[in-house]
């Protein structure tokens, strides 16, 4: 009315990539199919429902690609290529709060255990925390076997 026009609602990829240009899909280095950054799983019901099914979920082991912080939490993204042990490998997006010794500690390269939901494999995962040491070590020995054969 009176010659103003209705905008177009932005989606929330398209406000992040204005508000935040490094955590683009571009700038992140994955294509179309990857889903990008997670709502905060605080103001999110369905972002706090998956991240307790991923809490739940498979082990795999993930290789730090690059991550993001999103805020002064820290919230960071991280990206990881991830092995299972099927074999199936796949880029996984974390979104975690870290503490800052968790932060500084974080080196791109870093083997870290993660969870995945197998039924869904819709790239996300979440830092298995609670994975026993001894389970991780198991799981990189299959995965190590498993790419020499």
């Amino acid at each position: 009315m009176f010659g103003s026009k209705k905008k177009k609602k932005a989606s929330l990829e398209q406000l992040i990539e204005q508000l935040r240009p490094d955590l683009s899909r571009e700038s992140l280095g994955v294509g179309p199919d990857f889903p990008g950054i997670a709502p905060n799983p605080h103001l999110s019901r369905a972002a706090s429902e998956r991240n307790a099914e991923l809490r739940a979920g498979a082990l795999a082991l993930g290789v730090l690609v690059d991550w993001r912080e999103i805020n002064s939490n820290p919230r960071v993204v991280m990206m990881f290529d991830v092995t299972t042990a099927d074999g199936v490998a796949f880029r996984g997006i974390a979104d975690e709060t870290l503490t800052i010794t968790e932060l500084t500690r974080l080196a791109a390269g870093q083997t870290m255990p993660v969870r995945y939901r197998p039924a869904v494999m819709d790239h996300y995962v979440a830092l298995a925390r609670d994975a026993d040491p001894a389970r991780v070590q198991q799981l990189a020995d299959e995965i190590a076997r498993r790419t020499q054969a």
